[in-house]
Parts: C-alpha cells; structure tokens; sequence
C-alpha cells in the first residue's frame, strides 16, 4: 500500500511541476508581448518633420526623384505632394 501512494504523490509533484512551467511561460511570452508594444509604440512616436526642397526643380512626378534630391539635402527621404507636384523632404525629428 505505500508503494502505491508514493505513485499518487510522485504524480501529484510532477502534475503541478507541469502547471508551473507552463504559468512561468506564460508569463514570459505575456512580458515580451508588453516590450514589443512598448517599443512599437515609441516609434509611432517620432515626430516626422517635412520642408519643401530648396534643389528639386520642375514638377515632382516620381517619389524616387525626390527622395534622391532630398538625401543630398540631409533628409532622410521625401515624397512629391499637392495639386502643384511639389517635392517635400522628411526626416524624423
């Protein structure tokens, strides 16, 4: 008879062995799961500050045009906009 509730307890140890790793995993992938909206969240932050381009001449009709004249003007990117197809250069502020 002892031998059989040494089982029961052996079972019983390693029934709730098993139900603590699995709150410890959770835990863990409920933390990283914070960080990365946390980080998420901070680069929404960033403000994106834009200035028409002093070197761009002429309509602004592709994107890649202005994003190579605004590059060599210290932005990090730019985009053409408006009705009169001007090139705004970007940069996070």
């Amino acid at each position: 008879m002892a031998g059989s509730s040494d089982c029961v307890l052996i079972e019983v140890r390693a029934m709730h062995h098993h139900i603590m790793e699995r709150k410890t995993l959770s835990f863990l992938f409920m933390l990283f799961l914070l960080l990365a909206a946390d980080v998420t969240v901070k680069t929404a932050e960033a403000r994106k500050c834009v200035a028409q381009s002093h070197r761009f001449k002429g309509a602004c009709l592709r994107d890649s045009n202005c994003v190579t004249v605004c590059l060599g003007e210290g932005f990090t990117g730019g985009d053409c906009h408006g009705f009169r197809r001007r090139c705004f250069c970007t940069k996070f502020c």
